[in-house]
């Protein structure tokens, strides 16, 4: 092995080796339980980022870790052909390099040119994966617009229209006026804006007056533009104020529409003035409230947010509906919505019918992909009676046949389930799944798989002309249908039989509404058991948190805070990342900001570490909260392990090969040999229970403490006095444990750390007597199984007793000033076990302790004077008398003492200061008096020594 790790050296060329020999394949044998992880399909138009660095860290430990256990094991890989953000690339491409639109091509070409793009650079994010290590079998990746799942879609669709679980209908939508196309909830950001309140006043009709005498009512409102669309004002039923008026009417101003005054507790009588206009086509909210008391709805605007020339006037369940002329204001008539806004209030000022305006912040809804707010519609959507599929779902979490993990995050499933609306699947996009549904001339809508089978089904002749709906599938609705689609569905193919259910689905939190619930339901309708049961998507789903900043903040680009996997693993140059970060940013000011934050906290840019250290970290860091804030200090912590790691391995492989590495006979191993061993055994316990109960972050310590402490800087120590001065059998006994020890640390880090565990077990499984053939892969290796046969708790005692006794030996060195390079004698009051343990290591203890002698006193024997440590009921004594310059000594004490004295002083007087603790942040105080008991506790102890010394 090189002297120094260098990842760079090894991991494209072993990932490559891997992929090429298929050991990532399921082996087949059906025989051994099958185990499944889907990968969630990233947006093919994605590159990697640290939540999918997090989240494929965390499933390849899981596949690689069942894979060892010898099961029958598939990670399914894939990506979603992600509509808007598919069609938003393509698009601007097609502008910059042609000055086209997709209107210029016609949809059928449009698409062809987004095949095109996705065969030329939508692979990106699976290249990048390769980098992390990703055990995926990449012969069987799907992707969501393949031939394959596109059947499975239009399965699922004609189906579910056929069983009356899917219809057309007029619903309000989050609605994309640049996009021109419905959006999901996931795909709305609320931001927080500086607006205003308008108060607008509303007279009341037929003479009618408040009981202040008032003829008219005062209404508040973020968006005065909505009013030409109002059927309605709410009031509170238990208003005094206005009690007397529920069931009167108001004039609406501009239209002279004549609307009713309503009761309901969406009125808020401690907001505003207790009065809300209710505008049921263009807010959530006033929708409900039109649904409660049967209002119709007024259409303002067009498809992109302009006033129109004529209203369009439904019914409460969005039919057309003749209860309000659908004219409207000519003079606001094409303008577009901020506009009317200006317009509509400077009208209701002239009129005197505008009564305050007050800033106001008000969180904004935009869309993510167009960037502009949002407008809630009234559109024909394609809806799916998610109620009805809701029911099996929710009973899957109740029983347990499925497991949440946190089991905390059931309730966020079961709050949105128990309470869930209709899903609107509908989107007004080319890129996607087109709608299997035809109309004839007069609108009529027939369903079916293809033309051919519509005018069958429906027993249509072939001169009726009949058009395709023009909308696609929302990315959510094929995502759905992934742990079965992807397997072969709806044919009942072999992998289908095999795999499904899958074992576990590890997601984020934010999409357990969008994307696993939704698969819940799904795959519980249209899979079934041979008994007719449903059958769950996966028994498990892993949440996992998301990754902030160090100063907890979300990586965004606009924060300037986005950390890229790949420069964590192969290392940045601060110009790079400086030119990553602010390139393309149109804003001088911020791209500044930006770029001072950048260099404050990466000066030199981010070094290589290497894709071990980093996945090492990201699982250290898999606890149960929500939030993980990243940390680069454990990172550069993780690569010294990695380190470590290959310098113990080298250590091992200089002392063992060329030598003899078989057993030895039993009465040859050391202590320490034996002790390791039984180490060995506690850390695999802990490691496969963690594994078991998704505890990434206790597997990581559990290695980290065994390689590092134990192995490493125990072990590793107490091996040399054997290596150099044991008898040739001690020294084959010893060699054997290290050898065998390694290899099985090995098979044990290898889920988390594949790429240094593979290239060093290359080396070391010929020495171990694993029956190592040429062209054998660690991966395929048996996972290490705890064997409590092989835990010996006296060895375990006894050795503890041996490191405190060094620990000690080396505290009073450094305590008392004295260099390693001086012998030390010792002596010891201690019983018969102590004795004994003291008599058998004592090659080992002088050598590590560097003693000239360790001499047990006989009972009631004098003891000079020396300095004194207890090893549970053992005194252990060093005589100082000749060791150390006293004088000295107790001068360079004086000082230190007198120095720490003052800093507590100093330290004292602030926390004492009545302005500084008022001032001062809390977090500020407790630092100071943390840094005080420290410096407490030194004095303490500083103490105590010069009271030793001055006994010499």
């Amino acid at each position: 092995m090189e002297k120094t790790f260098n990842p760079n050296a090894i991991e494209q060329a072993l990932y490559q080796h891997w992929e090429a020999q298929g050991y990532f394949k399921p082996h087949g044998d059906t025989t051994q339980d099958a185990y499944c992880i889907m990968l969630p399909p990233p947006n093919v138009t994605g590159s990697l980022h640290m939540g999918h660095a997090f989240q494929q860290t965390i499933m390849d430990a899981l596949t690689r870790y069942q894979r060892m256990l010898g099961k029958n094991t598939l990670w399914q890989a894939g990506t979603d052909h992600a509509g808007i953000a598919t069609q938003m690339v393509v698009e601007r491409k097609i502008a910059a390099e042609e000055g086209k639109s997709r209107h210029d091509y016609g949809r059928d070409a449009f698409i062809d040119k987004i095949w095109q793009w996705k065969e030329e650079s939508g692979g990106t994010i699976t290249r990048q994966m390769r980098r992390l290590g990703t055990s995926v079998d990449w012969d069987r990746e799907r992707f969501t617009m393949d031939p394959g799942l596109s059947a499975a879609v239009q399965e699922v669709f004609v189906r579910l229209y056929d069983e009356d679980l899917l219809y057309r209908g007029k619903r309000l939508v989050n609605w994309d006026p640049k996009l021109r196309t419905a959006i999901s909830d996931l795909e709305v950001e609320n931001k927080e804006v500086k607006s205003h309140m308008w108060y607008l006043r509303y007279p009341l009709a037929d003479g009618e007056q408040t009981r202040d005498g008032e003829h008219f009512l005062v209404v508040a409102t973020t968006r005065p533009e909505t009013m030409l669309g109002d059927t309605a004002v709410a009031v509170n039923p238990e208003d005094p104020r206005y009690k007397n008026l529920i069931g009167k009417f108001i004039a609406l101003p501009l239209t002279g529409r004549r609307i009713p005054i309503v009761g309901d507790e969406h009125a808020d009588m401690e907001k505003g003035t207790g009065c809300v206009k209710i505008t049921p086509a263009h807010d959530f909210n006033d929708h409900e409230v039109g649904k409660r008391h049967a209002l119709p709805m007024i259409n303002i605007f067009t498809l992109d947010a302009h006033v129109r020339a004529e209203a369009e006037v439904l019914d409460s369940s969005g039919h057309p509906s003749q209860a309000y002329d659908a004219a409207l204001p000519a003079e606001f008539a094409g303008l577009e919505r901020y506009a009317a806004r200006k317009a509509i209030v400077a009208k209701l000022d002239e009129l005197g019918l505008l009564a305050e305006i007050k800033e106001h912040v008000l969180q904004q809804p935009y869309g993510d992909r167009g960037g502009v707010p949002i407008e809630p519609m009234l559109t024909d959507q394609w809806y799916v009676r998610a109620g009805v599929l809701a029911k099996p779902a929710i009973e899957a979490v109740e029983d347990g046949r499925i497991q949440f993990v946190p089991k905390q995050y059931e309730n966020m499933y079961f709050s949105w389930m128990r309470d869930i609306q209709d899903w609107c699947v509908s989107r007004q996009l080319w890129w996607g799944h087109r709608i299997p549904a035809w109309y004839d001339e007069s609108g009529k809508v027939y369903v079916g798989r293809d033309e051919a089978e519509v005018r069958a089904k429906y027993g249509l002749s072939a001169d009726l002309a009949l058009r395709q709906d023009d909308d696609v599938l929302d990315t959510w609705f094929s995502s759905a249908l992934w742990t079965f689609s992807t397997l072969g569905w709806p044919e009942q193919t072999p992998d289908l039989s095999t795999f499904h259910p899958t074992d576990v689905l590890v997601t984020g939190f934010d999409i357990i509404f969008f994307w696993v619930a939704r698969m819940i339901m799904m795959t519980m309708h249209f899979m079934k058991h041979p008994d007719g049961t449903p059958q769950v998507p996966f028994k498990t789903v892993y949440v996992t948190g998301l990754i902030r900043d160090e100063e907890g903040q979300k990586m965004s680009k606009s924060k300037g805070n986005v950390l890229d996997p790949l420069d964590m693993i192969d290392g940045i140059s601060l110009s790079d990342l400086l030119e990553k970060r602010t390139g393309n940013m149109m804003q001088p000011q911020l791209a500044e900001k930006i770029a001072k934050r950048t260099e404050k906290q990466f000066p030199d840019g981010i070094e290589a570490h290497g894709t071990d250290a980093l996945r090492f970290t990201l699982a250290a860091l898999a606890s149960t909260g929500r939030d993980i804030n990243w940390d680069m200090k454990r990172l550069d912590g993780y690569r010294n392990f990695c380190n470590k790691l290959w310098n113990a391995s080298r250590y091992v492989l200089m002392n063992t090969q060329e030598h003899d590495c078989s057993p030895a006979a039993a009465a040859d191993y050391s202590l320490a040999d034996r002790w390791i061993q039984s180490q060995l055994q506690l850390t695999i316990r802990d490691v496969r229970q963690a594994m078991d109960s998704y505890r990434f972050d206790q597997v990581a310590a559990a290695l980290y403490e065994f390689i590092w402490n134990q192995f490493c800087d125990w072990y590793l120590e107490l091996t040399k006095p054997v290596l150099w001065n044991g008898t040739p059998a001690q020294q084959q006994a010893t060699r054997h444990t290290l050898v065998t020890v390694l290899e099985t640390l090995l098979r044990l880090v290898h889920p988390l750390m594949p790429f240094i565990s593979e290239e060093i077990w290359q080396n070391v499984a010929p020495l171990a007597d694993v029956g190592f053939q040429s062209g054998d892969t660690l991966m395929l290796q048996a996972y290490p199984a705890f064997d409590a046969a092989r835990v010996d708790e006296a060895v375990l005692a006894d050795q503890e007793w041996v490191k405190q006794f060094i620990v000690s030996i080396r505290n009073i060195r450094a305590e008392m000033n004295v260099a390693p390079s001086v012998p030390l004698s010792v002596l010891l009051k201690a019983d018969a076990v102590d004795a004994a343990r003291a008599a058998a290591n004592a090659a080992t203890l002088k050598s590590l302790a560097k003693l000239e002698s360790i001499t047990v006193l006989a009972d009631g024997e004098a003891a000079p004077v020396a300095v004194t440590k207890l090893i549970g009921a053992t005194e252990l004594l060093i005589p100082m008398a000749g060791l150390i310059d006293k004088a000295a000594e107790l001068a360079r004490l004086d000082k230190e003492i007198a120095k720490l004295t003052q800093e507590c002083g100093r330290i004292e007087g602030k926390l004492g200061n009545d302005a500084f603790v008022a001032k001062a942040p809390e977090a500020v105080i407790a630092k100071e008096r943390e840094k005080l008991g420290d410096y407490q506790l030194q004095l303490t102890k500083l103490k105590e020594q010069q009271e030793t010394i001055r006994a010499l």
